[in-house]
């Protein structure tokens, strides 16, 4: 099996942004000569899990799908996106390739046996208050309702106030209940709230951790990418730039070919 990469801007928010990062993706991984790895686009209609109100969410579902379409059509890339409602899934589920399962709703066992039935490989995200082991019921519930293809994400646990920290055994964990083990570099690198209506980060170890994930011997690797993080409108604080992807993944490319 491939390396994978999960590498979209967090939040959509304009065809032109969509298009930069599809564009990067389709040639890293696309042609010849391309890197030998596994690519999907990531990109949320919805962030629903958001500190202040007035917090950008998102285009919405119609708008943000029909991006979502244009990006697999333009690109020839697969697509992923979260799905917050048990009764979203079936509308989403014709506009994407891959369903993904927030983190907070890790448990929820309508939403999850939802997206089970689908038909498409469900990505869920580990609480940041589960233990590795404890994912073990999302799995059951999702492969009870029929799931293909089950992919966990690590993506950080609360570590104290306003800080994460990644336990590198819950990739081993997970690897032994699901499909495939992803690990969220830029999530993981978060520090929830810490700007008070928003959340800080620490982008500058994106390259460290993913190294790290790589080494130790994960499936797939999820990264928050944007041309100008500093503008960004969702996860602002802890995106890699645009600019600097290519490095980023042949680094760990080869981190991946020496574990």
């Amino acid at each position: 099996m491939r390396p994978l990469f999960i590498i979209g801007p967090c939040a959509l928010e304009s065809r032109e942004v969509a298009f930069a990062v599809a564009s990067s993706l389709r040639c890293l991984f696309g042609g010849d000569g391309a890197r030998d790895a596994e690519v999907v686009f990531k990109g949320s209609f919805t962030k629903d899990n958001r500190m202040a109100a007035a917090s950008y969410r998102g285009p919405g579902i119609s708008e943000g799908l029909a991006l979502l379409r244009s990006v697999r059509e333009e690109f020839g890339l697969r697509v992923l996106t979260d799905v917050h409602e048990s009764a979203q899934v079936e509308l989403v589920a014709e506009s994407v390739d891959v369903l993904q399962i927030p983190a907070f709703l890790c448990r929820q066992t309508s939403l999850l046996e939802a997206a089970g039935s689908a038909g498409l490989p469900v990505n869920v995200k580990k609480g940041q208050f589960m233990a590795p082991d404890d994912m073990a019921g999302a799995v059951e519930k999702l492969c009870s309702a029929g799931c293909p293809e089950v992919w966990l994400t690590e993506r950080g646990s609360f570590f104290g106030y306003h800080d994460l920290v990644v336990d590198l055994r819950s990739l081993s964990v997970m690897r032994g209940m699901a499909d495939r083990v992803v690990l969220d570099v830029t999530h993981s690198l978060q520090l929830p709230g810490a700007l008070g209506s928003c959340s800080g980060g620490r982008p500058a170890l994106s390259v460290n951790l993913a190294r790290a994930g790589a080494a130790w011997g994960t499936d797939g690797i999820f990264l928050e990418t944007h041309p100008d993080p500093s503008s960004a409108l969702c996860d602002a604080s802890s995106m890699v730039p645009l600019g600097r992807l290519e490095d980023l993944v042949d680094s760990v490319l080869r981190h991946w070919e020496g574990a």
